[in-house]
């Protein structure tokens, strides 16, 4: 088995009359406004490619109406693509038997979705246990399962409660155990805390984080909230009209942002907390002392603030015992001054 969870060629997904004569077409590099007028179809996902490491948390963000939610549907043919490739833990998915599909759903592949889905008549223990249910496994071995499940996302004491007992939060952490309770390969989460309360939100997207450490599972992650994938990812997908604008790191598509349409979407973000030290370090000069107290390239600026303006020696920034460059306080400072609006520095 290879380190790539999911590898997604050139795919396409056309809605409207003779749909499957678009990919590869002329047609088919219109824009999506030029190519509804034209052939009366629209293009929800168009020539999508992307891999997903083993083990990644790779989050899918754009605007309403850019694709994203059509993306993750057609990755289990929920919605079933045009044309492309989709392989997932070696297996391609357009080339599945109906049966095949149905045990990939059951089995292998997850979601959890932003409207939660529960069945309001039963129990939270019966709704976190139904996918094993599904699957036949037997009562008392699918209770076991979905009571370390129960402890796992935080609902140690409500299993027998029923989902209108529960705050939006609890809800929505159900639907999360329901997912982990099959021990799926990968998970995908679409938009799942967007209906809920600021302060819920921030604490399940740490609940994830948590999640995350702990089960070490494949993540693909749909939002429209810049501040939730920086927060969530280890990369990016950004897109407009069906289409990839940009794949990168946090630090990558704040750093160094694709187009204006990305430039306009990082504008307000306090890039002391997303870039790293390769971002900001120079290249380290003959008069430069050099035992300092040193850094890795990935240690975000915000966490090396307190160590560079204490030192009065540059930071060296060293990776695998190679010196890659320095930092000293005027670096970390040019970056946290620029975020500041002018009328907090005037």
């Amino acid at each position: 088995m290879t380190d790539i969870a999911v590898k997604v060629d050139h795919l396409w997904k056309v809605f409207g009359p003779k749909a499957s004569r678009i990919p590869g077409s002329p047609e088919g590099e219109l824009s999506r406004e030029e190519l509804r007028k034209r052939t009366g179809c629209v293009a929800g996902v168009k020539d999508v490619s992307f891999e997903v490491k083993r083990g990644e948390v790779f989050v899918v963000m754009g605007l309403s109406g850019s694709g994203k939610s059509t993306l993750v549907r057609c990755l289990t043919r929920l919605i079933e693509p045009t044309a492309g490739e989709i392989m997932i833990d070696d297996n391609d998915v357009l080339k599945m038997s109906e049966s095949s599909l149905r045990n990939l759903r059951r089995t292998h592949v997850a979601m959890v979705f932003q409207h939660f889905g529960l069945l309001p008549h039963r129990r939270v223990i019966d709704n976190i246990a139904y996918g094993l249910e599904v699957r036949g496994v037997g009562r008392a071995e699918r209770h076991a399962k979905a009571q370390e499940v129960l402890d796992l996302v935080g609902l140690a004491g409500n299993a027998t409660s029923y989902p209108d007992q529960l705050s939006g939060g609890m809800q929505q952490r159900v639907g999360l155990g329901r997912a982990l309770a099959v021990d799926p390969s990968l998970l995908l989460f679409d938009e799942p805390f967007s209906a809920l309360d600021p302060l819920i939100r921030r604490d399940m997207q740490n609940e994830v984080i948590r999640l995350h450490h702990e089960v070490k599972k494949t993540m693909i992650f749909i939002t429209h909230d810049l501040q939730e994938a920086l927060k969530l990812g280890d990369r990016i997908l950004i897109m407009r009209d069906g289409e990839v604008v940009q794949i990168g790191t946090p630090d990558e598509v704040v750093g160094a942002p694709a187009d204006e349409y990305v430039r306009d979407f990082v504008s307000e973000v306090p890039k002391s907390h997303v870039l790293t030290l390769k971002w900001v370090m120079r290249p380290a000069e003959p008069d430069d002392a050099l035992d300092g107290p040193e850094l890795p390239p990935s240690t975000i600026v915000q966490n090396a603030a307190r160590l560079v303006i204490d030192s009065d020696k540059p930071v060296k920034v060293v990776e695998n015992g190679e010196l890659l460059g320095v930092v000293t306080e005027d670096d970390i400072l040019r970056v946290i001054v620029a975020e500041e609006k002018p009328s907090e520095v005037a």
